[in-house]
């Protein structure tokens, strides 16, 4: 970006791309690295976190990048792609910046900052609480370092029952606190800055930030969206967040999750906690997850979910299709639909078979289910092994799979995600896919990247430069 260009508010970076100069996209920013200074001097950019195809996050310096403008981010085409480790003396803006408390500074702190408050509801007070809604970062004139120069702020304290107050943006100088610890800082704006993001991305996110802050985001997600990001996190992250919530809230939370994701966090848990949360849940949820506990972890009875799609022999094809519509299916389940006799609930009653997706789409609407309905397949009973079901679902090229019970009832349905998560190693949420990186190597993780080693003895000369950045 040129001198005098505009600042750029930094949460106007997440999840833009980010471009090589050949055009090729490389990734996306995650967030932006900061150096706080001490003595009121604005945070210099170090870099910013580019989450890579590979899910890797790696380290971009701001001296490699060239642009910023138009929605993306445009590099030198050098990236070091050493996975990115916070350091004791940096600071995540998006992470750990948004939604501060912080107090303004008197007016000789403020300068300028007055000036560019949208419309009327008198001067701030000084030492006057706000929160932290967004700060913006400029370059420095003839040079590629980059600084953060305004905070924008929102008046009073945030609240359900708050109105909420004035905003305006001010200099950096003129707020103090951002080197204080918060324990209770809020996270709706950081939330928000995330809120296009698939889940299994939200959860990536959610796994690279502190403990305390990976809790408060928790906490500012409403329960279906907590239920499908945890889904995603690896199983120490899943129980961390779960034992910060109110068990009220835990319990509703696992309701919320997919029964056989639900009994696997619960799995988890010591023997007392996982009785209390079950309690807690309603008993209709609660037995299913029950049912599930009752099997060994790596059988057809362990991984499947009690909720499939399950019709009558006397529904249509434009039954199926209507339950298939269901936006909260996952596509394995939405594959095909299986039919019973009464009750519909698993363990249903009689077994009579399934129907593929393909297979309604051919039909005329008002075809009968069971006239259509595939006996060839036989279905797996609940404690057919691992390596038997993976077997199953390759031989037959099928994505789900009926558990039936010795009486002929439906106990639920293996879905092939869920085959995967336990044929992978464990860590696999925490490992890159090997081979998406393209063009751009992967060099191993003790390669040095490029960030400069500052500390105290950082200063400025009189011109505004660096002492040195050590790049």
């Amino acid at each position: 970006m040129a001198a005098g260009a505009p600042r750029v508010f930094v949460s106007h970076l997440s999840g833009i791309a980010v471009f090589d100069p050949n055009g090729d996209q490389v990734g996306r920013v995650r967030d932006v690295v900061v150096m706080l200074r001490v003595g009121g001097r604005p945070p210099r950019v170090l870099g910013l976190v580019v989450e890579v195809v590979s899910r890797r996050r790696i380290f971009l310096p701001m001296t490699r990048v060239t642009g910023v403008e138009s929605g993306q981010v445009i590099t030198t085409g050098v990236l070091n792609m050493r996975r990115f480790e916070q350091r004791a003396t940096e600071t995540l803006v998006l992470g750990e910046l948004l939604d501060r408390r912080v107090r303004l500074a008197g007016p000789e702190g403020r300068g300028t900052a007055a000036a560019d408050r949208p419309g009327s509801g008198g001067d701030p007070q000084d030492g006057e609480e706000v929160t932290v809604l967004d700060v913006s970062m400029v370059q420095l004139p003839a040079r590629r370092d980059w600084e953060i120069d305004k905070v924008f702020v929102r008046r009073g304290k945030g609240g359900a029952l708050r109105r909420k107050g004035q905003t305006l943006t001010v200099d950096w100088s003129a707020v103090t606190g951002f080197r204080l610890t918060e324990d209770a800082q809020g996270a709706e704006n950081l939330v928000a800055t995330f809120e296009q993001l698939r889940p299994a991305d939200l959860a990536n996110v959610l796994h690279h930030l502190s403990p305390k802050r990976r809790g408060e985001v928790a906490a500012a997600l409403d329960d279906d969206r907590l239920a499908d990001v945890l889904e995603e996190l690896p199983d120490d992250d899943q129980v961390e967040i779960l034992s910060k919530l109110k068990e009220e809230r835990a319990a509703d939370v696992l309701e919320a999750m997919d029964p056989d994701d639900a009994a696997d966090l619960l799995a988890e848990l010591p023997a007392d906690d996982q009785e209390r949360l079950l309690t807690l849940m309603q008993p209709q949820e609660a037995a299913g997850v029950r049912r599930l506990l009752s099997y060994e972890e790596r059988t057809a009875g362990g991984l499947m979910t009690t909720e499939p799609i399950v019709l009558r022999p006397d529904a249509t094809v434009a039954d199926a299709l209507a339950r298939i519509r269901n936006p909260d299916l996952s596509p394995a389940l939405a594959a095909q639909v299986y039919v019973c006799r009464p009750p519909d609930e698993t363990p249903t009653g009689r077994y009579l078979g399934l129907v593929h997706f393909q297979r309604l789409l051919r039909d005329p609407p008002f075809t009968l289910l069971g006239s259509i309905v595939d006996t060839d397949l036989q279905p797996l009973p609940p404690d057919t092994a691992l390596p038997s079901v993976t077997s199953f679902l390759a031989t037959y090229n099928m994505i789900s799979a009926p558990v039936v019970d010795e009486s002929g009832s439906l106990l639920g349905a293996v879905t092939v995600d869920d085959v995967l998560d336990h044929l992978l190693p464990e860590d696999w949420r925490e490992t890159d896919l090997h081979g998406a990186v393209g063009a751009h190597s992967e060099p191993p993780d003790d390669e040095p990247d490029d960030r400069p080693y500052e500390g105290p003895e950082d200063r400025l000369d009189e011109d505004g430069a660096g002492a040195g950045d050590g790049r």
